[in-house]
C-alpha cells in the first residue's frame, strides 16, 4: 500500500479525533470457542415457538412455504448481480418479469418496476414521482399512513418549496373527507393515503381519487399488508395513479424489521417517470422469447439531471422470494389466506371488545390488525403480559397522542387459537 505503519495509514485523521488507547476487546477466541460464545448469546433471544406474538405495524408473520428457501439459495439466484447482460441473465430477468406481472395483478395497475427497497422508500419515491408529473409542490398525506412512512417521506422531501400537510382521520379510522375537500387546491400535486392503513382499517378510496383528479392531482396509495388485496378492492379498481406496497408478507421473514421489498406500480402513461428499473419481454434474432432491462430511469443509465431517482437496486432476492411465494399460492390460495386472516382477526377483535375495560376506538372494517383501548398504560400492560410470554402489540401514543392507552394488535394465520385465548386471559388478569 506504500505506507510504513498503521499510524501513517490514518495520518489524514486529525490527532484530536484519534483514540489514544486500545479498544476494550476480549482476547481472541478459537472458532469453537466463538461458536459456543455466540450460542450462549443467542439463548437470550425470545424464541418464537415459546411466545405468543401479536406484533404487526408494517411487518407481518406469515407462513413461508418450504420451497422458497430452497430455491432462493440456488447459486444462480443467490450470487446473481444486476442483469445488464441479458445473454447470461435470462433466468434472473424472467423471474423479475414474472414478479412485475404478479404485482400488476395484485395492485390492479398496468406496469410495475422490478421492486424498490421497501414500502416506506417506495411511498416517498411515488410521491416525488407524482410531484414531477404534476409539476406542483404540495403534498397531502393521510395521518393514518404508517408514521414511519411519513417520517421517510419528510426525509426525502428536502425542497423548502415543497409542503406536506396532514389529513386527519375520522372515528372510523378513515380519511376525513370534509377536511380533504377543504385542503384540495390547484397547487396539490398528490394525496398519499393507505389501505389498509396503519390502524388496519380498510378504506375504499374511489371517491378520494375522483376528488384528487378533479383538482388535477394524483392519488398515491401505500399498502403495508398486500394480503388484504386478495379480499378487497385493488388500488387500480379505485382509480389510484401510483400504487405502492410492502411485499415482506410474501415469503420474507420479519427479521427484526428488514429487509423488505417495495411493490411499485403505476399507469402505463406514467411509465417513463417511474423510478427504478423495468424488465420487458422481447424476441431475439431467431424469434425466440427473451427478457431484457427495458427501462432504467436512474442516474447510472441516463443523464444525471434527467434521472427520476437514485434508487440503485431492486432487492432482487427478496423480490424472488415474493415471486416464488405468490406462484406457489396462486390466485385461489392468495384469496383463501386473505379470507382466513380477515375472519380470525375480526372474530378476535369482537371477543376482545366484550371484555370489561376494553373498547375498540376506531369502528371501520379491519384486516389483520386493529386498535384496542384500555384504562391502563399500554406499556405497563405489555410488561405485565411479557411475564406470560405474550408480546401484546404496539403502543400507539408514541405517534398518536390522542390514542393514549391504545394498542395495535395483529392476528395472522400464524396465531393459534391457544395463543389468542392466552392473550384474552392475560388481559383479563391485567385489567
Amino acid at each position: 500500500m506504500g505506507v510504513a505503519s498503521v499510524d501513517e495509514l490514518f495520518s489524514s485523521i486529525p490527532e484530536a479525533l484519534r483514540l489514544k488507547r486500545a479498544l476494550h476487546l476480549p482476547s481472541p477466541l478459537s472458532e469453537l470457542e466463538l461458536r459456543n460464545h455466540l450460542r450462549e448469546i443467542s439463548r437470550k433471544n425470545a424464541h418464537g415457538e415459546d411466545w405468543s406474538v401479536f406484533l404487526g405495524g408494517g411487518s407481518y408473520s406469515h407462513y413461508i412455504p418450504s420451497p422458497v428457501s430452497q430455491l432462493l439459495t440456488r447459486g444462480e439466484f443467490l450470487t446473481a448481480y444486476t442483469p445488464y447482460q441479458p445473454e447470461i441473465s435470462q433466468g434472473t430477468l424472467q423471474a423479475i418479469f414474472e414478479y412485475q406481472t404478479m404485482v400488476c395483478e395484485i395492485l390492479g395497475m398496468e406496469v410495475s418496476n422490478a421492486s424498490h427497497y421497501d414500502g416506506s422508500t417506495g411511498t416517498a419515491e411515488a410521491t416525488l414521482m407524482a410531484l414531477a408529473i404534476t409539476k406542483r409542490k404540495k403534498i397531502l398525506a393521510a395521518r393514518s399512513l404508517h408514521p414511519e412512512y411519513r417520517e421517510t417521506l419528510a426525509t426525502y422531501v428536502q425542497d423548502p418549496k415543497v409542503r406536506i400537510e396532514e389529513i386527519s382521520y375520522t372515528s372510523e379510522g378513515t380519511i376525513d373527507r370534509s377536511q380533504l375537500k377543504r385542503l384540495m387546491s390547484q397547487d396539490v400535486g398528490c394525496v398519499v393515503a393507505a389501505t389498509p392503513n396503519f390502524f388496519g382499517i380498510i378504506e375504499d378510496l374511489t371517491d378520494v381519487a375522483q376528488m384528487v383528479h378533479d383538482a388535477g392531482g394524483l392519488l398515491v396509495t401505500s399498502t403495508t399488508e398486500p394480503f388484504a388485496l386478495g379480499l378487497f378492492k385493488s388500488p387500480g379498481e379505485m382509480g389510484v395513479d401510483i400504487a405502492v406496497a410492502e411485499g415482506q408478507s410474501f415469503g420474507n421473514t420479519m427479521s427484526f424489521g428488514g429487509p423488505g421489498l417495495g411493490f411499485f406500480a403505476t399507469k402505463n402513461k406514467y411509465v417513463r417517470a417511474m423510478p427504478g428499473r423495468l424488465v420487458g419481454e422481447t424476441v431475439d434474432a431467431a424469434g425466440h422469447r427473451g427478457y431484457v432491462l427495458t427501462l432504467a430511469t436512474r442516474e447510472q443509465h441516463i443523464r444525471r439531471e434527467k434521472a427520476s431517482s437514485n434508487i440503485c437496486t431492486n432487492v432482487a432476492l427478496c423480490a424472488l422470494a415474493a415471486t416464488i411465494t405468490m406462484t406457489l399460492l396462486g390466485k385461489i390460495g392468495y384469496q383463501e389466506i386473505a379470507q382466513m386472516n380477515f375472519d380470525r382477526a375480526t372474530d378476535f377483535k369482537e371477543r376482545l371488545s366484550k371484555i370489561a375495560g376494553i373498547r375498540v376506538p376506531l369502528t371501520g372494517t379491519t384486516f389483520n390488525e386493529f386498535v384496542i383501548q384500555t384504562g391502563e398504560d399500554p406499556q405497563k400492560l405489555i410488561e405485565s403480559l411479557l411475564q406470560d410470554k405474550i408480546i401484546a402489540g404496539i403502543p400507539l401514543v408514541r405517534w398518536y397522542p390522542e390514542l393514549k392507552n391504545s394498542l395495535l394488535l395483529c392476528i395472522t394465520e400464524m396465531n393459534t387459537d391457544e395463543q389468542m385465548e392466552k392473550l384474552i386471559q392475560g388481559l383479563k388478569r391485567s385489567l
